[in-house]
């Protein structure tokens, strides 16, 4: 490319040749500044756009998706694990009333470990069912219900939790080496 430069600053010299220019580009201009020469692109005349302009945005859009389901799926599952909590420490409650000896235990029961999913929480866990059960000397209750779904795209997808705590029965045994209570 042949470039030709003035050295008056009023005049300004076209750089090169129509062979010389790569698909019909415009000629760049040449002007003297201090003892160097630098080029300066015509005015409206913008070079050629970047190969790679947009690729960022395009990117971002492929990739997004993906970020967005990890993120929900940590939410889901940090939902499913917080309403376990929430079921243990009902069927801990409930547990805790069941092993005593009173007529009146499995009533008692089911409704303190009721009484803890609502008050702790009623909206974490849907369809919570509380039984309290009774194995030979041992006593205690078993939470079942639904973890809510922070996306419901998937209906036939559901979160269950499951709690079970109980103990033995509190009551006097005799020293004797009698099994029973008495």
């Amino acid at each position: 490319m042949a470039v030709a430069v003035a050295l008056t600053p009023e005049v300004a010299a076209v750089a090169t040749t129509s062979r010389d220019r790569p698909y019909g580009a415009r000629p760049l201009q040449v002007r003297p500044y201090g003892l160097r020469a630098r080029r300066v692109r015509p005015y409206g005349v913008r070079g050629r756009r970047d190969p790679e302009r947009g690729a960022t945005a395009v990117e971002l859009a492929m990739i997004m998706p993906v970020v967005l389901v990890v993120i929900l799926l940590v939410v889901q599952f940090a939902l499913w694990f917080h309403g376990r909590q929430v079921a243990d420490a009902a069927a801990r409650e409930g547990a805790r009333l069941a092993r005593l000896d009173t007529d009146s235990w499995r009533q008692d029961a089911e409704a303190r470990a009721a009484e803890v999913l609502r008050a702790v929480g009623p909206e974490l866990l849907s369809g919570a069912t509380a039984t309290a059960w009774e194995e030979g000397d041992r006593r205690g209750v078993e939470i079942t219900a639904t973890a809510v779904q922070v996306v419901p795209l998937l209906p036939s997808t559901t979160f269950t939790v499951t709690a079970r705590f109980g103990g033995p029965v509190e009551c006097f045994r005799p020293d004797d080496g009698g099994a029973g209570c008495q």
